[in-house]
C-alpha cells in the first residue's frame, strides 16, 4: 500500500507541474481574424497568470482531509489497520480532486484572460 500510495502522489505531482500549460492548450478560440502570433503571447502571458494559482496548496489540502476522512472510515470499520489504509487511500483520492479543482480553476483563467483581451473563448 505504501508504494501505491508514493507512486500515485508522485503522478499527481507531476500531473500539477503541467497544470497551467495544458489549461492554456486546452482553450478554443474563434480564429477567424486573429493575429496568431500576438496571439500565442498573449496565451503564453495568460498562462503565466494561471500558474499563480495555488494548486499545490488546494492538492495538500484535499490530500490531508481526504486522509482525515479515509482513516476514520477504515478505523471504524477495520481498526488501526484499516485507519492507516483508508488514510492513504482517502490521501490520493483527496490529491488526485485537489488537483482537478486547481486545473479547472487555471483553466478558467486563461479563458477568463483572453477574453479580457478580446478574443472570442469558444469552450467555455
Amino acid at each position: 500500500m505504501k508504494r501505491l500510495k508514493y507512486g500515485v502522489l508522485g503522478c499527481v505531482a507531476m500531473a500539477l507541474a503541467g497544470c497551467a500549460s495544458e489549461a492554456g492548450r486546452s482553450v478554443i478560440i474563434d480564429r477567424q481574424g486573429v493575429d496568431m502570433a500576438r496571439y500565442e503571447r498573449d496565451l503564453a502571458e495568460c498562462t503565466a497568470y494561471a500558474e499563480e494559482v495555488r494548486a499545490a496548496e488546494k492538492v495538500a489540502a484535499n490530500a490531508a482531509g481526504g486522509a482525515a476522512v479515509g482513516g476514520a472510515v477504515g478505523a471504524v470499520t477495520r481498526g488501526s489497520s484499516g485507519a492507516k489504509d483508508g488514510a492513504a487511500v482517502g490521501a490520493i483520492v483527496g490529491g488526485a480532486r485537489g488537483t482537478q479543482g486547481a486545473w479547472r480553476e487555471q483553466k478558467q483563467v486563461v479563458k477568463q484572460c483572453l477574453q479580457g483581451r478580446g478574443y472570442r473563448v469558444l469552450n467555455r
